[in-house]
């Protein structure tokens, strides 16, 4: 019976059956041919390509399946790094993805008999860590790419710092505390007496002075007819100048980091972008074209809106603060400090500090020339225009 003429109802469902992906027993890998059918499949075989082959295949069987099992190793891990990446995964679910491919090698002519022998190889190779569970196996892929190493130990050194940080600040609390506790007059204490009538029937009264100071005080009521005796004036008002004497030593030795923190609050503001100087685009929505390209603010609106000229194709474009950052030029260029304590003082950047995303700046302008500071964070200047 000879072929189906050209877009004939016959040639069409032909064609249809021909594009999807087939059973997989029908299919030679050898050959790398699919049949559509049992009578297919047999003819294929009986074919005499495919018998050369097999003559091809027995003399080195071993190469041509250390072939097919490198290329099944390889893209199967390549589908999980990038459809799952270093998520925790049912190993059924990333095969039945990667046979969908009709270009795929098969297993049957891997090493490996069933999907569980290849996934225990995984993890006994390394290459993903497997466990077993009621559900079946899972598979979770191990990155050992040298750029995603490195990035994940900067950020757990940026963590630890940002934890030393927050230990120093602790520490340096409770030795405030300690010395001021150290430093307070143990006579101030207050004693804590039980209170006591001697006749059930009469009443006990307060009478509580206005006190300017803020610590305990003995001599601050009195009682009738309990035996609460009120000191003199005299004695009153040196023991209250000498208790707020020592609450102001006392509160200058623990306020002191919270107002150092109060101050460097005050010195920042929400917004940081100024004329004349250079910043990156960093929106998606105005496309490519704009996309991670350089521009100068030419004019500020309301504090948080920029009027910019791109600096490639000359174009002004009104954008806000948050689609904009700042640009760090080469060390010994001029900078403009926009945000912090040195804000709007322009400087020369003398380097910079990946470890820490900070720089030091030599202050060139105003009172503060030739100064030079340390620790000025990426954000807070920007290349001047």
């Amino acid at each position: 019976m000879g072929k189906a003429d050209f877009l004939s109802p016959k040639a069409i469902s032909n064609r249809i059956k021909a594009k999807g992906l087939q059973k997989l027993r029908w299919y030679c890998q050898m050959c790398q041919k699919q049949c559509r059918d049992e009578n297919g499949f047999k003819c294929h075989c009986m074919s005499e390509s495919h018998q050369r082959q097999l003559l091809l295949a027995s003399e080195n069987p071993n190469q041509f399946m250390s072939y097919f099992s490198e290329e099944f190793k390889s893209d199967f891990l390549e589908l999980l790094r990038r459809r799952f990446g270093t998520k925790r995964v049912h190993n059924n679910i990333v095969y039945n993805e990667y046979i969908s491919d009709r270009e795929h090698v098969h297993m049957n002519a891997t090493q490996w008999e069933t999907l569980t022998d290849f996934t225990k190889w995984l993890g006994r190779e390394g290459f993903c860590k497997v466990d077993e569970t009621p559900k079946g196996w899972y598979v979770q892929y191990i990155d050992r790419d040298p750029e995603t190493i490195r990035r994940q130990e900067e950020l757990e050194k940026k963590k630890k710092q940002d934890l030393d940080d927050e230990e120093r600040s602790a520490r340096f609390i409770e030795e405030q505390v300690r010395r001021g506790r150290e430093g307070k007059d143990p006579e101030e204490e207050p004693v804590f007496t039980e209170l006591k009538r001697e006749n059930e029937e009469e009443k006990v009264t307060f009478n509580l002075a206005p006190s300017t100071s803020r610590g305990p005080s003995k001599a601050s009521a009195s009682l009738t007819p309990s035996g609460l005796k009120v000191a003199p004036s005299t004695k009153r008002k040196d023991h209250s100048h000498s208790v707020n004497s020592k609450d102001k030593k006392k509160k200058s030795a623990l306020d002191e980091i919270m107002e150092m923190e109060a101050q460097k609050k005050s010195l920042r503001s929400d917004n940081w972008i100024r004329p004349d100087i250079v910043v990156k685009v960093i929106t998606k929505r105005l496309g490519e074209k704009y996309h991670k390209k350089k521009a100068v603010i030419r004019e500020v609106q309301d504090k948080y809106t920029a009027m910019v000229k791109m600096i490639d194709s000359d174009d002004k474009l009104k954008l806000d603060q948050s689609h904009l950052e700042t640009v760090i030029p080469a060390p010994g260029k001029r900078v403009v400090i926009v945000n912090g304590q040195y804000r709007d003082a322009e400087a020369i950047l003398e380097g910079i500090n990946e470890k820490n995303f900070s720089a030091t700046l030599i202050i060139d302008s105003g009172h503060m020339k030739g100064k030079r500071v340390e620790g000025i964070a990426y954000e807070d200047f920007s290349k001047q225009a």
